[in-house]
Order: C-alpha cells, then sequence, then structure tokens
C-alpha cells in the first residue's frame, strides 16, 4: 500500500522533520503533524466531485493540490505513512454518536497503533473536536492541549468521549477489529453520495490546533480558543478568505458549493 506514497512529500506537506521509527515520540509527532496542517473538509462533495480512496488519488488531493479530506481519505492516507515508519495500524469503523438520539450508520474511520504492548487511537479524520495526539484506550482521562477524552468500554463496544462542562461527552463508538477496505467503500459512498448524508446537505472545513479549534459550517464560522467560543456568520467574502487564510484551501471565489448554492445543482443521485 505505500508503493504509491511519495513519502519525503508527505513529509513535507504535514512539516514533519523528525526521526523515521517505529516509537511513541514518532507517532505522537506524526499525529499532530497530520491533525493540525491538514484540514478536515468537504469541497468536493459540495462541488459535486467523486472522493476516491486510492492511494495515488489521496497523495495527488491531499499532498500535490494541498487539500484537505474527511475521515475516509485522512485516515488512509495517515495509514499508509505509519506502515512505511513500520507501524502496524488497525483500520476500525465506527458509529459517531455526537449527541445523535438515532443510530447511526458506520460512517468514521479510525486506526489503532500497539506500541510497546500498548494500544493507542489514533485519528487525524474527525474534525474540530478531534485528537492531536494518539490517545491510550485504557479508560483514562488525558489532557491533550485544551480537551481531555478517555476510551470507555461499553459491552463489546469502545466508545471515545470528551469531557465538557456538564460532563463526558459521546464522539463515537466502535468495535476494536480490522475491517478491509471495501468496508470503507461502502461507508464512503454513503457518506459522500446518499441525499440525507450531512456531507451532501452542510459545507464543513475544520482544524484543530494546538492553540485553537476552526469550524465552519455552511457560513457559520466558530472558533474555540482556550475554552472560549466564538460564532459569527459570514458572508460571500469573508467565506472565500476563511477557507484560504484559515483552512489553507484554495478554491476560487465563486465556486458553487450543495449547500450554498443548490439551484446550481440537480438533485443528488439516490
Amino acid at each position: 500500500m505505500t508503493s504509491e506514497l511519495n513519502l519525503d512529500a508527505y513529509l513535507s506537506r504535514i512539516g514533519y522533520t523528525g526521526a523515521r521509527a517505529p516509537s511513541l515520540e514518532c507517532l505522537r509527532a506524526l499525529h499532530l503533524a497530520h491533525g493540525s496542517t491538514i484540514p478536515f473538509e468537504n469541497l468536493d462533495i459540495q462541488m459535486g466531485l467523486p472522493i476516491k480512496l486510492d492511494l495515488a488519488s489521496l497523495h495527488e488531493k491531499l499532498v500535490r493540490r494541498r487539500r484537505g479530506g474527511y475521515c475516509f481519505e485522512q485516515n488512509t492516507l495517515f495509514m499508509a505513512a505509519l506502515r512505511a515508519f513500520e507501524f502496524e495500524p488497525k483500520p476500525c469503523e465506527a458509529r459517531v454518536r455526537y449527541g445523535m438520539p438515532a443510530v447511526l450508520p458506520r460512517t468514521h474511520m479510525l486506526l489503532l497503533v500497539d506500541v510497546d504492548g500498548v494500544e493507542y487511537l489514533c485519528d487525524v479524520g474527525f474534525g474540530g473536536e478531534g485528537l492531536l495526539h494518539p490517545l491510550p484506550t485504557d479508560g483514562e482521562a488525558h489532557e491533550q492541549f485544551s480537551n481531555t477524552y478517555r476510551v470507555v468500554a461499553e459491552g463489546a463496544l469502545r466508545v471515545l468521549q470528551s469531557l465538557h462542562a456538564d460532563g463526558w461527552f459521546d464522539l463515537y463508538a466502535f468495535i476494536p477489529e480490522e475491517r478491509n477496505a471495501v468496508d470503507f467503500e461502502m461507508g464512503n459512498w454513503y457518506t459522500s453520495a446518499y441525499p440525507q448524508s450531512r456531507f451532501v446537505l452542510t459545507l464543513t472545513a475544520q482544524l484543530p490546533t494546538p492553540e485553537a479549534r476552526y469550524t465552519l459550517r455552511n457560513r457559520t464560522y466558530t472558533v474555540i480558543r482556550n475554552r472560549v467560543e466564538t460564532t459569527r456568520e459570514l458572508d460571500d467574502a469573508e467565506l472565500w478568505k476563511v477557507l484560504r487564510d484559515v483552512f489553507t484551501l484554495d478554491v476560487p471565489d465563486g465556486t458553487s458549493f450543495r449547500a450554498i448554492n443548490p439551484s446550481s445543482f440537480d438533485a443528488p443521485n439516490s
């Protein structure tokens, strides 16, 4: 799988200049570099373009063209990089919870990585509230800059939680079993093409950093810094400026997005 990954180009893309060995120090540094550099975004879906998960396409989009992507894209690319470092990541599927009252389909991809007999949850594709460092799956609370996370057992499931002002909040639930690439192709189709998918209905770009967390949903732009949240609505000029300056996404002014300019698109295929 690593044969189509230009590792040097990938490491340059995320600004990683450290050692290349399967150590916890390297895993932490790679996770932070990728997670805080390549934005979570669904602009291609919003422009009516397909999402391809083969490594050559991911390298072209996320590395050479310096775009972002969502979980299937981000974590597939990250998995290839980890394998190039001689880690052995295990890809798993999750159901996002995030305060939803209904059971949602398995439309999230994450990685489990063992280092020196300790299992870590690695996930560079969950967006604004996502991890910046690998998280031990030991049930204990672990601080990551201004956020605190834990992975707890729920029967056969493992649940990633974040600590909010009113207590622990479920982000997603997964079974710690390895899945195949075809499983993620199914989830990717649903997420990118099903008419009621939130990624079809909503434009988003998100980026977590050690200093702040940035989220754009349609025209609503939110920044969380030092646990203080500020939100404002963007006009057209501000929308393009935020996409370029905050999320480093070079999209021409006036590009039509399904959620912003629905009249420019036919109804999505069912």
